[in-house]
């Protein structure tokens, strides 16, 4: 079995959809990364390969670090990154709705659907409890984790996209032979 850690990365403070585009993460709410650093057990670090993941996963780590991930990477947004719901939603309202309403194959222009960015980090994380580390900390994004969760809990995409994962916390999921298990979901130390 091994223990899950998912960190979502320290704030971008974008207000668009930011998925493959490269911002840095604000990493100046000291408290709360010394809370968070405190509460993750003394376990190896790995992180996608975007620098708000790679900076926040630098600042946690205590013990090894993996190399960064790209399997590890949010969601894509092709043309859609770094715009807001409305500015998309007044060119192609049909299509943005159907993509956050109905998630699975659609995926927006030049960009990713759900079902491809679930098989994408599912192999990536699939590989990551290959190693058989007891715990592992993995240093990535809201839609990874929402992902990750979704296998834990056995739930539709609809469902698990009800769930908060904010910047900073952490989501433990125990996967083993016997199953998933989500034991901690959008915990802020």
């Amino acid at each position: 079995m091994t223990r899950l850690w998912l960190v979502r990365h320290g704030p971008t403070h974008a207000k668009a959809m930011v998925g493959w585009t490269d911002l840095a993460a604000d990493l100046s709410d000291t408290a709360t990364i010394a809370r968070l650093r405190d509460y993750l057990p003394d376990a190896p670090v790995v992180s996608s390969d975007l620098s708000r993941a790679v900076a926040t996963a630098d600042v946690l780590s205590r013990k090894l670090r993996l190399p960064h991930d790209p399997g590890l990477r949010e969601i894509h947004f092709g043309q859609w990154e770094m715009r807001t719901f409305a500015d998309v939603e007044a060119e192609t309202p049909d299509l943005i709705r159907k993509y956050w309403e109905t998630p699975g194959s659609i995926a927006p222009p030049g960009g990713e659907s759900w079902n491809a960015m679930a098989s994408r980090t599912d192999a990536a994380v699939d590989s990551l409890l290959a190693r058989g580390h007891p715990d592992l900390i993995v240093v990535c994004h809201f839609g990874v984790i929402l992902r990750q969760l979704q296998r834990a809990l056995g739930v539709s995409t609809t469902e698990v996209f009800g769930y908060s994962i904010d910047n900073l916390s952490v989501t433990r999921i125990e996967a083993g032979a016997g199953g998933w298990t989500a034991r901690a979901i959008n915990h802020v130390p």
